[in-house]
């Protein structure tokens, strides 16, 4: 057992004397990392609490923006009322009959009125007649056919007792108004040139919205010659 001993203990101060001076150096030290570093003269040793400069440029994600919420249907607009709507022209004897046609409507004091003058390029006539007389005979027969819109010229000229039927702006309008005399059975009626200043009157409606908008059409197609328009 002494024996096994002190061999053990030469054998250990063997081995130390042959690694402290005969053995070569460890080869299993790897002597090359730093060969093997990414731009290693840019490393360097950071203090206590100090920042990388990396770290601290790097901005911090922006966020992430919320989808926009669906967004509610357009409303279609409300269509706008009309301010004012003139239907037109009488003359001063046939404005009556034309606000007795819109009293349905229920105006009131929307209801009013615009006078012009109107320069008429043509009318509708009964040739001259011999005196006054025979001017009031063919004006009693116009009544016998149902013709009430006519006036006798008494003025002295070409036209002395001459029975005026219709002065008009155009000549299709002049037109017009003799076939619809013809078909009353007023026969001895002519269209001529007549250029004049007639009076004349446009019935205004105001605050008109899309549904009195489309009674007053319906209206005025009813009334021969006359005309719905936005007021002047």
């Amino acid at each position: 057992m002494r024996a096994l001993f002190l061999f053990l203990v030469l054998a250990n101060l063997g081995f130390f004397a042959w690694s402290r001076y005969f053995a070569p150096e460890d080869a299993a030290v790897d002597l090359a990392p730093l060969g093997r570093q990414i731009e290693p003269e840019k490393l360097r040793i950071l203090r206590p609490g100090e920042v990388p400069i990396a770290s601290a440029s790097r901005k911090p994600p922006a966020p992430v923006a919320a989808a926009p919420a669906a967004s509610a249907p357009p409303v279609a607009p409300l269509a706008a009322p009309v301010s004012c709507m003139e239907w037109g022209s009488f003359t001063l004897a046939d404005a009556p009959k034309a606000e007795k046609v819109l009293e349905p409507l229920s105006l009131g004091a929307r209801l009013g009125q615009r006078r012009t003058e109107e320069l008429a390029g043509w009318w509708v006539f009964i040739p001259p007649q011999a005196n006054r007389q025979t001017a009031l005979k063919k004006a009693a027969e116009l009544k016998t056919l149902g013709v009430t819109d006519y006036f006798i010229v008494s003025d002295e000229g070409e036209f002395h007792w001459a029975l005026s039927l219709g002065v008009f702006r155009s000549r299709d309008a002049a037109q017009f108004r003799l076939l619809k005399l013809r078909e009353l059975g007023v026969r001895t009626a002519r269209l001529g040139p007549r250029e004049t200043m007639v009076p004349k009157v446009w019935l205004q409606v105001k605050g008109v919205d899309p549904a009195l908008e489309a009674r007053l059409k319906d209206i005025a197609r009813q009334v021969d010659g006359s005309e719905l328009r936005p007021c002047s």
